[in-house]
């Protein structure tokens, strides 16, 4: 896809957003282990293709939006080798607009077989690899929040949501590669000092665990999924991407920790932001 010519951030905000890129960069280096290397999603949902295009010079390559609609005009006028991770509520009579964004990287909040079917049928042929997708997990059991039921026990994981529709991703849709779970949980203050785990993150962990266990025993499951034998993990924002990766996030989304703040709100959306 061309990038279409847009207009430059002025300088003084490119300057600001290159020191605050810089400084979330290093947060999340000082704050993972020396053997990973998360991925930080800059979160530009509301934020000016300028914004995007200033981060985008400073090396930034891993973007996140939660509208369909705003994400495609985006990548009409950005760089192609930008990877968008789509973060938002996912509803199926968008699953085609989206599918045909070509340098969509990652859909973070698959929750059922509907969605999915509709991704893998929406992909057009000319796309060379599968689309990566995680399933999304309200680890918190909020109302107001989408996901999947956690899974509680080894035994009653082959029975859960979560695995049916982990199955159907890798059975029947080709076109589609199973990348992990993601989560939002409940808004916790934390800092990279706290001693307390984060309840939410512990449950993705455990859900994972219990769902890696599931796939590894089911010979129609193979190793098409995860990255070395391993389901990747979203988790974190910017009020606690630190305390997520010292817990084991492999992702972190975070955008007012580098854009700044929004403005208001104009999309119906009853989930608080997920960055």
């Amino acid at each position: 896809m061309a990038a279409t010519a847009i207009s430059k951030a002025p300088p003084e905000r490119f300057k600001g957003l290159s020191e605050s890129l810089s400084e979330i960069q290093e947060r999340v280096r000082q704050a993972s282990s020396p053997s990973s290397n998360p991925t930080l999603v800059a979160v530009s949902k509301y934020k000016p293709a300028s914004d995007i295009l200033a981060c985008y010079e400073c090396g930034q390559r891993d973007f996140g939006e939660n509208y369909v609609n705003e994400l495609e005009e985006k990548a009409r006028q950005l760089p192609g080798d930008i990877r968008w991770h789509f973060i938002g509520t996912l509803q199926s009579n968008k699953s085609k607009t989206l599918a045909m964004i070509p340098n969509v990287f990652t859909v973070q909040t698959v929750t059922s077989t509907k969605a999915a079917n509709a991704l893998n049928k929406s992909l057009p042929p000319e796309r060379t690899t599968p689309l990566n997708v995680m399933l999304q997990v309200n680890t918190s059991g909020e109302d107001a929040k989408s996901g999947l039921p956690a899974i509680a026990s080894a035994e009653s994981a082959s029975s859960s949501e979560l695995v049916q529709l982990a199955h159907c991703i890798i059975t029947s849709c080709p076109k589609l590669y199973l990348h992990g779970l993601m989560t939002i949980g409940s808004l916790k203050e934390s800092t990279a000092s706290d001693e307390q785990p984060n309840e939410d993150f512990e449950t993705l962990k455990r859900t994972r665990d219990f769902l890696e266990q599931v796939l590894r025993q089911d010979p129609t499951s193979g190793s098409n999924w995860g990255v070395d034998g391993k389901l990747l993990l979203s988790m974190g924002m910017s009020s606690d991407f630190e305390v997520a990766l010292k817990g084991g996030s492999d992702i972190v989304r975070v955008g007012t920790g580098i854009f700044g703040a929004r403005p208001p709100k104009e999309h119906t959306d009853s989930e608080r932001d997920v960055t």
